[in-house]
């Protein structure tokens, strides 16, 4: 087949700091082209994926009116030249417009809440040339009562980034590894840390201003140095693999309804436990009982860290394995294609 995959302009792929989706389109290129599929890759002009034909965008923001329309433009003039049976976007769904007109079919993925509107229109428009995937069954639930077809397909991680580790420390800290906001969750992480005697690790970004900025200021700050909990800022890939594989557990208690949570995958794929809530995607990711635990409460969390015992790592990462492996995701959006 002749795949044509399609990324905002803002970020390269693979990215080289922070850019989830860049990172899953990278390995999603990478093992189609692989597996023998002509590849294209239309995204960052500084992409550097290892494949043959990547096209740089003309415009470098998705969010301004006027560069969408120069966007959609360009997507048909790369589409015309390159002739792909399926051209897969992770991008603005806008762009898809300048596919009107023409025959290939078409997969729009979503990693957050889909605008209704906007579903609800490009259904009725491309009809049966679409399918819509979402990055859970959450989101794809969302998605679906807008209209079109719908397939939930999770994100996944490379096994090579974050390898299996079987054991830890008996005085292995508890980590927080995400955005430093209340929405994840950090203070829930702080209090369940201090009340169950744990050290806690804190690792991501904070705001410098606005609400969560505040948070930052009154709600972790005051707490950092203290008690054992720390704090190192932002990790890359290499920090990140050996922070949440040294890991008792990943405590991520989120206080909203999780699109899907990669940083859950990555924790599986090093064999650590994950503590969170049971919101959005999380129940999809683990079992609670097998993987972690997801809790309600303060208090719950407390209780599971009495009961990490109880979790194998090989459980955990045969669960990524099984569910987040990249070559199972591969799979899974290459049986799509084949049956559109």
């Amino acid at each position: 087949m002749r795949i044509l995959l399609t990324v905002d302009p803002e970020i390269p792929v693979p990215p080289t700091a922070y850019g989830g989706i860049e990172r899953i389109v990278d390995w999603l290129a990478r093992g189609l082209y692989q597996r023998g599929h002509e590849v294209g890759l239309l995204a960052h002009p500084a992409s550097s994926c290892e494949i043959k034909s990547r096209f740089g965008w003309c415009v470098n923001t998705s969010r301004a009116w006027p560069e969408g329309w120069k966007a959609a433009y360009q997507l048909h003039q790369v589409v015309r030249g390159f002739r792909p049976d399926v051209v897969h976007s992770f991008s603005r769904l806008f762009y898809l417009f300048g596919l009107l007109g023409r025959g290939e079919k078409i997969v729009m993925s979503y990693q957050r809440e889909p605008t209704g509107r906007t579903v609800a229109g490009a259904a009725r428009i491309f009809g049966n040339r679409i399918q819509f995937t979402g990055c859970s069954e959450y989101i794809s639930k969302r998605g679906a009562a807008f209209g079109g077809h719908w397939t939930a397909i999770p994100n996944g991680v490379e096994p090579c980034k974050y390898p299996f580790r079987e054991k830890v420390q008996n005085d292995a800290p508890l980590v927080f590894l995400s955005r430093v906001e209340s929405m994840k969750g950090t203070d829930w992480a702080i209090k369940i840390a201090r009340l169950s005697g744990r050290r806690l690790i804190i690792a991501g970004n904070h705001a410098e201003s606005g609400v969560q900025a505040v948070y930052w200021r009154e709600k972790i700050l005051p707490h950092v140095g203290r008690d054992g909990v720390e704090y190192i800022g932002p990790v890359n890939d290499s920090q990140k693999s050996e922070l949440l594989g040294s890991a008792a557990a990943m405590i991520v208690p989120i206080q909203w309804n999780e699109p899907f949570g990669i940083v859950f995958a990555e924790a599986l794929a090093c064999g650590t436990p994950v503590i969170s809530c049971p919101r959005g995607a999380l129940p999809e990711i683990i079992e609670s009982g097998l993987h972690g635990f997801l809790i309600n409460s303060v208090e719950e969390g407390v209780d599971a860290v009495a009961r990490l015992d109880e979790i194998s790592r090989e459980a955990c990462r045969l669960r990524y394995e099984e569910k987040f492996s990249s070559d199972v995701i591969v799979s899974q959006y290459e049986e799509l294609y084949l049956h559109l």
